[in-house]
């Protein structure tokens, strides 16, 4: 099977109201021709789950300043002052997680995990309405699997199969965001031939990856 797809054919797949994880950590990392298209195409009510809102001009960040985002999931959000903006006017919905609870949880979705257990945020606003576990004596919070409809990730090298080589920090949260998805896309700066990745360099076997579009090269 062909994964590779043209950006539109790849876009196609994301609808109005879908929930949508994005890797990348400050937009480094971040399917930055992926959100190009989203913005062209215009897909709203969108759910984010994603490390951070970016910037106003880079990663998820323009998709809030657009207003085609209905809810954020995500660890901060202090480098976007658009979302704590939308936030306080109630105009958008902003959940924060714990970064290392926000891995586990989507890890938890890809690994058929029913959930994680974590002392973190226990006795702050972060255990509202969550259940707790007493284990030898100590507080847990039980934080449920995190999973998405579609999966939108950036890989360096990316071969005919999917198989993605990150580029040093830039892997971030893309690895785990490609198996806590039911559709994965990822955005590849250069898309070589079977083989040419060296399998010790695979961090993101092609099985988890459904879509490959060419993106653009990155100096990061």
């Amino acid at each position: 099977m062909n994964k590779i797809k043209t950006m539109a054919e790849a876009m196609s797949t994301i609808k109005d109201g879908m929930s949508i994880m994005f890797g990348g950590f400050l937009a480094v990392g971040a399917p930055e021709g992926c959100i190009d298209a989203l913005i062209e195409k215009g897909v709203k009510d969108l759910t984010i789950i994603t490390s951070d809102t970016g910037f106003p001009d880079k990663g998820t960040g323009r998709l809030v300043v657009n207003r085609q985002v209905k809810k954020v999931i995500a660890s901060h959000i202090g480098t976007n002052p658009e979302t704590g903006r939308q936030l306080n006017a109630e105009e958008l919905e902003v959940e924060l997680v714990p970064q290392g609870t926000l891995a586990e949880r989507i890890r938890a979705a890809g690994a058929g995990l029913g959930g994680v257990v974590t002392a973190t945020g226990v006795g702050t606003i972060i255990e509202e309405g969550k259940q707790k576990i007493n284990l030898n004596g100590k507080e847990y919070l039980i934080e449920l699997p995190l999973k998405a409809d579609v999966a939108l990730l950036r890989g360096a090298k990316v071969d005919k199969k999917g198989n993605i080589y990150y580029n040093n920090a830039a892997r971030n949260f893309n690895p785990i965001m490609a198996t806590a998805a039911d559709l994965v896309i990822v955005e590849a700066e250069e898309i070589v031939e079977v083989g040419d990745i060296n399998p010790h360099d695979v961090v993101t076997p092609g099985i988890f990856v459904d879509i490959i579009v060419k993106g653009v090269e990155s100096h990061e």
